[in-house]
């Protein structure tokens, strides 16, 4: 078993991070405008504090497409290289991820509905991340 390759580790985790990053805003600009509207109407929140936490939120895709494609280079030797790892590979942080937002729904900081349909749309956010990333991984 091999090292991982780090520079096409990072290499492929800003590309996975940009491709989140487009698709998250695609997300809140269009298709999840009322929940999170509702979320800022109920917590509440200011429009200021929501645009003053974008570079964070640029910032967590980055990390977050850099955790998608080390977990691909962890499970290839597993699993093998190819799209079929890196589906598995972003399945599994999502879950990770999706059952933490489980928890934040049963204590009321997103609705049920917003829940469901958030998770839906990052789980096709992070297979399209992860097999970009993993596209540019190589040994």
């Amino acid at each position: 078993m091999g090292r991982m390759n780090m520079g096409r580790l990072i290499a492929g985790g800003l590309v996975a991070g940009v491709v989140g990053n487009v698709l998250h805003a695609a997300i809140g600009m269009y298709l999840t405008t009322v929940e999170m509207s509702d979320m800022q109407r109920r917590l509440g929140l200011s429009q200021d504090v929501i645009n003053s936490s974008m570079a964070t939120w640029i910032i967590v895709d980055f990390v977050w497409g850099l955790l998608l494609v080390f977990t691909y280079a962890a499970m290839r030797p597993r699993f093998g290289p190819g799209p079929k790892t890196a589906v598995v590979s972003g399945v599994t942080l999502w879950l990770a991820v999706a059952s933490v937002f489980a928890g934040l729904t049963a204590i009321g900081v997103y609705t049920e509905q917003a829940y469901i349909k958030e998770t839906f749309l990052n789980l096709v956010t992070v297979v399209a991340a992860s097999l970009a990333g993993a596209y540019f991984y190589k040994e």
